[in-house]
């Protein structure tokens, strides 16, 4: 690692800074609406986005700069087993194809701006919202974190912000600086802000890996040295060479299935999906997007990579952007760098979006003030995406990275346990409300018990995401536990309270709406904000 600044590197970087500050500002003019001061507009992107600007959007969303460091960093450190993030994007996109078009419909249908607009409306419960937003919320906010996790790994590397005896505003200023601007032009542009800019994120981050994969094995003497290096690291730390240990097997099963089930039930993937404007987009992307699973197998390769070229790093997640450093020349390091610092902004504010438009709906305006116009709705969810953005970078700059970790792996574990609620409405009016709220009430407190008593060589709880299934005896991933758990006792209960004739609540859907596009009768492309006040 370089004992100072990178200075080309470091002009690069902030070259490509400068460009997507000014894209996020200008796109408050990119499709804006007469009447921009609703949800629909500041928080959806006005429901327009066609299918390539979806892809990009969803790209950005859900394949971060966290993404881009820490699926090389896992294979860097445990081997194969962090491959696990490869099958599971994999296996996402049929369930995708299967109940996202149905999720379109229904909030197009009724202006939906969240899930727990959707789960209040399916099954007349409030409180039940209230605990889809809650979680939502709570898994949100450390996945923000982790993205400033993405840029200070690179800042790092470039040596910038002084060494660790540096006082820690000078240290830490530049990133206080990047998420000044991310929240000024989040706060002026909204959802077109980081959809304009997930252009640039996504060209970069496909020329970097393309280029790496080529580039560095070259210098490496090939994918056969490449191999044999990483298999002689994991024989030697006995962790089974390349394949992963028969021990590990359902481990690494289950958090690919969990993982996958988890993935659209985070309030910034539904965000993404939410903002495009028709079925037929949703459809398409669900059979493009695989081609960042191509990318993301492309990606982990680097782990591989880093042990060749001999990377020693104490914290693992500084292995990738030292191998860009230590392979690239310093130009094409900067663009490497702007690739994952991009790649941090761009769902950051998409997630602080998403959870700034849960609290606005489904909190303040469901408990606080039911009478709120939407250009309130909108004043107060801006103010929240700011609020959010701050927590995240009090959260990284005051704890230690670690603990962010833990609770975006926490938070993993929580938003699965949503997804009876979510999806199983889509399809099925058959469960009960209080049974649903039952079941994840108790798949969030097994999940949260049995993950605090995960121990790992360098903390007491917390430790890690898997532990033993019971009844069966084999590690496996908790959150996949929890929701089994979960579904469980929402089909034990429903069973009783249906026999028990308990009140149901009022379904304000009809099975039409599920299948409604833009251009069926009753439904129009763009909610009025009268409309969409209306309806909530």
């Amino acid at each position: 690692m370089n004992d100072g600044v990178n200075g080309v590197a470091l002009a690069v970087f902030i070259l490509f800074f400068l460009a997507v500050t000014v894209m996020g500002f200008l796109a408050s003019r990119w499709r804006r609406a007469e009447n921009d001061q609703s949800l629909d507009e500041w928080g959806l992107g006005g429901r327009s986005f066609g299918t390539w600007v979806t892809w990009f959007l969803l790209g950005g969303d859900l394949y971060t700069a966290y993404t881009f460091v820490a699926v090389p960093a896992a294979i860097y450190a445990a081997g194969a087993a962090g491959f696990f993030a490869v099958p599971y994007t994999i296996l996402i996109y049929p369930l995708m194809f299967l109940f996202l078009p149905r999720l379109w419909s229904v909030s197009h249908k009724h202006g939906y701006v969240t899930t727990s607009d959707f789960v209040r409306g399916r099954f007349g419960s409030k409180g039940l919202s209230l605990a889809v937003a809650v979680t939502g919320i709570l898994a949100t906010m450390p996945y923000i974190a982790l993205q400033l996790v993405g840029i200070q790994a690179v800042l790092d590397v470039m040596g910038v912000g002084g060494g660790e005896n540096t006082h820690w505003f000078i240290k830490d200023l530049p990133l206080l600086i990047a998420f000044g601007v991310l929240a000024a032009y989040t706060y002026s542009s909204g959802l077109r802000a980081p959809a304009l800019i997930a252009f640039v994120k996504d060209t970069l981050i496909y020329l970097v890996i393309a280029v790496a994969i080529i580039y560095i094995p070259i210098k490496l003497g090939g994918f056969d040295d490449i191999f044999a290096a990483a298999s002689d690291k994991y024989t030697e730390a006995g962790a089974g060479g390349l394949v992963p240990l028969d021990g590990s097997q359902w481990t690494y099963a289950t958090l690919a299935l969990g993982s996958a089930l988890a993935l659209f039930m985070y309030p910034h993937s539904v965000t993404a999906v939410l903002s495009s404007r028709s079925r037929d987009v949703i459809r398409r992307n669900s059979t493009i997007l695989p081609l960042y699973s191509l990318m993301l197998g492309l990606l982990g390769l680097l782990g591989f990579m880093a042990i060749a070229a001999g990377v020693k790093v104490e914290n693992g997640q500084l292995a990738i952007p030292q191998l860009f450093e230590n392979m690239f020349p310093d130009w094409f390091t900067g663009v490497a760098f702007a690739a994952i610092g991009i790649g941090a902004l761009v769902p950051a504010a998409i997630m602080s979006i998403a959870a700034a438009n849960l609290f606005t709906r489904n909190i303040y305006k469901d408990f606080l003030k039911p009478d709120a116009t939407p250009a309130q709705e909108t004043k107060v969810s801006k103010l929240v995406s700011l609020l959010v953005k701050v927590g995240a970078l009090v959260f990284v700059l005051g704890m230690d990275k670690t603990v962010a970790i833990n609770f975006q792996l926490l938070g993993g574990i929580w938003i699965l346990q949503t997804f009876p609620a979510l999806v199983g409405g889509l399809f099925t009016r058959w469960f009960h409300r209080w049974a649903l709220l039952a079941g994840w009430a108790v798949g969030m407190l097994y999940g949260t018990v049995a993950a605090y008593g995960v121990a790992s060589p360098t903390q007491k709880h917390f430790g890690g995401s898997s532990a033993e299934i019971p009844g069966i005896g084999e590690i496996g991933y908790i959150g996949l536990t929890a929701f089994v758990l979960n579904l469980v006792v929402t089909v034990v209960l429903t069973f009783v309270l249906r026999a028990a004739k308990a009140p149901e609540g009022v379904d304000e859907t009809s099975p039409s709406d599920y299948t409604a596009d833009a251009g069926d009768p009753g439904v129009q492309k763009e909610l009025p904000p009268a409309v969409a006040g209306a309806s909530h």
